[in-house]
């Protein structure tokens, strides 16, 4: 009888960025931040998940610099390599031969329900086998370190369901190897973008984490707001400027500066440069270290290639236990003759 890796200890945390572009507001309080604060309350898994990024990525320069800056970014953010893994999807090969083997126990009705999947198909995004298959490989990610929280956004609910619905078919079928793995939602932080819409690389109406000076400047002085003249009254909670701002503010600080919207005391060009003095004071010292970390790029790269070897240590052992239960040989430790 094949038995379940069980480990005992705090609990074992996962979550993968798609190196897919600068990461922006939006990013940084949906889900980085949280996953910074997640340090201290389990065994933090952290990957840049340049395999996932593959399909909508076709270019190798492109592919490099992002996932450079996506590492830049995090290490700059407070990611403490000292006690979260932090390594590139592609250094754990492992990942991609479970993701095979989990296909073979997956129904394609299951892939073929997957929301974010047709989402992408209507906005024009060719229909890969990659995409299709983005969840086993997904599900791959999270088992393959015996992950027992993934924190998530509402959108990715739907691919950790997909994967305790794999996990399930794989253990009933084979014998229980794999922990089911429960999510855990992002906290909900509204982040409009400079349109009002959802802040989204997609919708081109980001302000970057990292965006400073007079690209900076531009943006947020570009921020959607309505016609209103100055010294007439504005309305706190319709104003994108005013939401942004909260982010950044504290209780007493926002109910100021309500009361000067309200009053007809500011108007959407001094609130804004308000909001860009926050933003440049929150990131300041983030900045500073990202600057620094760039200028040293052989310690970044011994920070990801330490990372991969910790997380296919992981990734080792479980496999062991998945070529045992399904009837594959052990990997030999020598390469064949």
């Amino acid at each position: 009888m094949i038995k379940e890796i069980t480990d005992k200890g705090p609990p074992r945390i996962l979550s993968g960025v798609q190196p897919s572009g600068k990461l922006h507001l939006g990013n940084y309080f949906g889900a980085v931040k949280q996953h910074i604060a997640l340090q201290a309350e389990g065994v933090c898994f952290y990957f840049i998940a340049n395999y996932h990024a593959m399909t909508t990525i076709q270019d190798a320069a492109v592919m490099r610099d992002n996932t450079r800056d996506v590492a830049l970014d995090y290490l700059a953010l407070g990611l403490d390599p000292a006690r979260a893994v932090f390594f590139r999807q592609s250094d754990v090969p492992e990942v991609t031969e479970l993701a095979w083997i989990l296909a073979t126990v997956t129904n394609m009705g299951l892939l073929e329900r997957a929301v974010s999947f047709k989402e992408k198909i209507d906005k024009g995004i060719e229909a890969s086998v990659g995409l299709f298959t983005y969840p086993v490989l997904m599900a791959a990610d999270i088992l393959i370190y015996r992950s027992n929280i993934v924190p998530v956004g509402k959108d990715q609910v739907q691919h950790l369901e997909m994967t305790q619905d794999m996990a399930g078919k794989f253990n009933r079928a084979y014998g229980k190897v794999f922990p089911i793995p429960s999510f855990r939602l992002d906290k909900e932080s509204k982040v409009p973008g400079t349109d009002g819409q959802k802040m989204s690389k997609s919708y081109g109406n980001t302000i970057d984490i990292f965006a400073e000076g007079k690209p900076l400047e531009k943006t947020v002085m570009g921020i959607k707001t309505d016609s209103t003249p100055l010294g007439q009254p504005l309305d706190p909670e319709t104003c994108n400027v005013f939401a942004l701002h909260g982010l950044f503010a504290d209780d007493a600080e926002k109910a100021a500066l309500a009361a000067d919207y309200r009053a007809g005391r500011i108007g959407y060009g001094n609130a804004k440069k308000l909001l860009k003095g926050k933003i440049d004071a929150y990131f300041a010292e983030a900045r500073a270290k990202r600057k620094q970390l760039a200028k040293d790029p052989a310690t970044v790269e011994d920070i990801l290639r330490e990372g991969g070897k910790k997380a296919r240590a992981e990734a080792e052992k479980t496999m062991e236990l998945v070529r045992a239960a399904v009837g594959l040989p052990a990997v030999p430790a020598a390469p064949l003759q």
